[in-house]
């Protein structure tokens, strides 16, 4: 089922006031790990990178597939991407705030041409924003933090409903620079957001294209997964 099928598009909320806090470790891991990508993309490429060795054989569709039984999510990670999610999970807090998954298109050091596509999940305690009652109260930390880092609002974040959860959507772009050929490189950002059992779940997808967001929102699936969260 494609991501684009599920949507039913509600109107677009009134800016959320800010909440007390520090910001939110799922929305800084996210950025913070896609700033590596960025600073090579930035740079002129002047050796090829080491790609990433190949498997002898392809695996199978369910090798691919994370699962969360908490949330009750699934998402296909594409293959042949760069799994990261344990490096980055060390010095996590699971009462307040985890790291779920973390892949990458190509290792985040890698020097590149084009946008390090990533998918980044992470949850985070709703006891760390007093007042905190519904998403829309977390984007104030969301675009804060995404400014600080050279994003822009791109339109107004909306609520949205997918396979019956309801979430809210914010998208970012930040133009990188100008490739050889002319074309503008830009990053593209869209956030998901989910409360769910006291928990704030994030969704961050980073592409180079709209198309290509769509393709890795595409991947991720809401209902009770059968087997244990990885």
């Amino acid at each position: 089922m494609h991501y684009r099928s599920w949507l039913v598009w509600g109107r677009a909320p009134s800016p959320a006031q800010a909440v007390h806090g520090n910001f939110a470790l799922a929305i800084a891991i996210a950025t913070i790990v896609l700033s590596l990508p960025l600073t090579a993309q930035e740079q002129h490429k002047t050796a090829s990178a080491t790609p990433p060795a190949k498997a002898a054989a392809r695996p199978t569709e369910n090798a691919q597939l994370f699962r969360n039984r908490t949330f009750a999510f699934r998402y296909q990670i594409p293959f042949g991407w760069v799994d990261r999610t344990r490096e980055m999970q060390e010095g996590n807090d699971p009462g307040k705030a985890e790291l779920l998954l973390a892949v990458f298109e190509r290792p985040p050091e890698a020097t590149g041409d084009t946008v390090n596509s990533a998918v980044v999940i992470a949850s985070e305690s709703t006891a760390s924003y007093p007042g905190l009652k519904k998403a829309e109260d977390y984007l104030g930390p969301l675009t804060e933090l995404a400014a600080a880092k050279g994003f822009k609002p791109e339109g107004e974040p909306y609520a949205l409903e997918v396979e019956s959860r309801q979430l809210v959507r914010a998208d970012f772009i930040k133009p990188l620079r100008i490739k050889a050929g002319g074309d503008k490189l830009t990053m593209r950002q869209c956030t998901l957001v989910l409360l769910a059992k006291g928990q704030i779940v994030s969704f961050t997808f980073i592409a180079g294209s709209e198309d290509e967001l769509d393709d890795l929102m595409d991947g991720l699936s809401f209902g009770a997964a059968k087997s244990s969260a990885r």
